[in-house]
């Protein structure tokens, strides 16, 4: 339970609430950080595990490469494991996520700065940030890619910054690898769409100033954390919407040493200036769009001081390839927006669903709008643009299907687009689209491309060809009786009706079931005509 001081669970209420949940996992046993920690929770998200089995995992014994112990214990997955774990940071059941956040974006509450705060009951400054052993060396932080990493990076990042001309604050989850006890480099999204925290080091830049104040802080409370990964307006300080989430103004403090707001309740908070003159290669580091991005030129930050709380617990996302905690923070928050603008913005009241691909295309490649079946053509269309047009760094492929098919069933969309779509009448290419994040030499220059699908039933079909449903379910009661393997159903998993099916040939279907098809022959005996092609179409009167 929350502090009677504050309406808003901290990092450390969050961990007790997934334990009661059983949705915590601690682990005692030594961990190397640097070889072991994210492998070992890696397997949930490639082992072949149910979304709903994954969870958090809260390291106490973690040691390094060169088998130094540290006193800070280190929690993966613990934001956005899966849906569940989202949820109980959220403080609502999964189907209320999308109210919760559009009644917050809607009714936003400024902060509250108080004097003293738990991030400020251990302080660095100075020397104690110099010299190994000191400073960002005496953190736990992973290393996210074994054997293609060249840095423990930092992940679960609410990387704060200052608009220098409105003061407005930014807040965005972007990567920092480590490279000295002092000195870090920060690698913020510069691509059209990208990060907040860009345009302030431009304004930085434009005003001449050498550099910016910047603080980085790990283990928000999960309102606060939620945020970082969270697309809002360039301009709307994300502390407002948080306290949207939470009902209440979310607790700030001055950092100590760089002009800004940080969250009270953090469990770390590095601060410092990055330099607005100069860059520094950083990276290789396993992305979210599912490659290694190689070494680029990114963004040096001087460490002037680290504060933290007396039991601090560092937090690091699963991030690389989808699925993974990143790609799931940001599904649950990013498909709530793409369906309001579409539905509510755009009015396109057929739209039904909007779904952002996540294994291995990491959601901003594949878009997915389901419709209902009767939508007509122009507003199938319109959705597809809006999907496209929405974000500057989404969209590169956009389908559009009806009800009957799962968003996450890969093989359920090649059947749409299989049987539902003519690529001379339902297929567009637009040119002239920002090449969003990715490998930067998949495409040559600065442009890509989109591919927009209508693999929506232009007309009635047939059902589709599986027993339907309460066959399937009598079946596999007796494929459990039989201790047979556990089954894991993906839909389509039974047959259901696609509009062009009469009553006529249900009740021949049942006769069959009922083992009576001797009748149907004798129905079928007395239809027979003569002079017509064969495969000619046959309708009952």
């Amino acid at each position: 339970m929350p502090a009677p001081d504050r309406p808003y669970n901290d990092l450390h209420d969050h961990l007790d609430a997934l334990s009661e949940k059983g949705l915590l996992v601690t682990v005692d046993r030594p961990i190397d950080k640097d070889s072991e920690m994210h492998p070992l929770v890696r397997w949930q998200f490639v082992g072949g595990m149910d979304e709903k089995d994954r969870k958090a995992f809260l390291f106490t014994n973690i040691v390094d490469g060169k088998g130094r112990r540290y006193d800070i214990p280190v929690v993966v997955g613990a934001m956005a494991a899966n849906r569940a774990v989202y949820s109980v940071g959220m403080g609502c059941a999964v189907e209320e996520i999308q109210a919760k956040w559009d009644h917050a974006i809607a009714h936003p509450i400024p902060p509250v700065e108080v004097e003293n705060a738990p991030c400020h009951e251990v302080i660095h400054e100075g020397e104690a940030v110099r010299g190994e052993g000191n400073g960002l060396d005496r953190l736990p932080i992973p290393v996210s890619t074994p054997g293609f990493d060249s840095a423990p990076t930092l992940s679960a990042t609410n990387v704060i910054t200052k608009d220098p001309l409105t003061g407005i604050q930014n807040m965005g989850t972007y990567r920092c690898a480590l490279k000295a006890p002092d000195r870090m480099v920060v690698r913020m999204a510069t691509r059209v769409g990208g990060a907040g925290g860009y345009q302030h080091y431009l304004a930085h830049q434009k005003r001449g100033d050498r550099e910016m104040p910047c603080a980085v802080v790990l283990g928000c409370p999960p309102y606060v954390a939620f945020m970082g990964p969270q697309k809002l307006p360039i301009g709307v300080d994300e502390f407002t919407v948080a306290g949207g989430l939470a009902g209440a103004p979310i607790r700030v403090v001055r950092a100590r040493t760089v002009p800004l707001l940080v969250p009270a309740e953090a469990e770390v908070v590095i601060e410092g200036y990055i330099d607005t003159t100069r860059v520094e290669p950083e990276a290789p580091f396993g992305e979210s769009h599912g490659h290694v991005a190689l070494e680029e030129y990114n963004m040096p930050m001087r460490i002037t001081a680290i504060t933290h709380r007396q039991a601090a617990v560092i937090p690091s996302y699963i991030s690389q390839v989808a699925p993974s905690e990143s790609s799931v923070i940001k599904r649950v928050a990013y498909e709530p927006l793409f369906l309001s603008h579409l539905r509510d913005t755009l009015s396109i009241r057929s739209v039904k669903k909007v779904a952002l691909h996540e294994p291995l295309t990491g959601l901003l490649r594949v878009t997915i709008i389901t419709l209902e079946r009767d939508a007509p053509r122009t507003e199938v269309w319109r959705a597809l643009y809006g999907a496209a047009f929405f974000k500057g760094d989404c969209g590169k492929i956009c389908i559009a299907v009806n009800d009957d098919i799962e968003a996450d069933n890969a093989d359920a969309l090649l059947w749409a687009m299989a049987y539902r779509a003519n690529p001379v009448e339902d297929v567009q290419t637009l040119a002239h689209r920002g090449q969003g994040h990715g490998p930067k030499r998949e495409t040559h220059g600065e442009e890509d491309s989109t591919l927009l699908i209508d693999a929506t039933m232009k007309s009635p079909m047939p059902p589709l060809a599986l027993p339907k449903k309460e066959f399937m379910e009598r079946a596999r009661g007796i494929w459990e009786e039989l201790g047979l393997p556990p089954l894991r159903p993906q839909p389509p998993w039974h047959g259901y009706t696609l509009g062009d099916w009469l009553p006529y040939w249900d009740a021949a279907a049942a006769r069959a079931v009922a083992g009576d098809y001797l009748e149907n022959g004798r129905i079928s005996l007395a239809q027979q005509k003569e002079g017509l092609k064969p495969e000619t179409k046959f309708r009952p009167g």
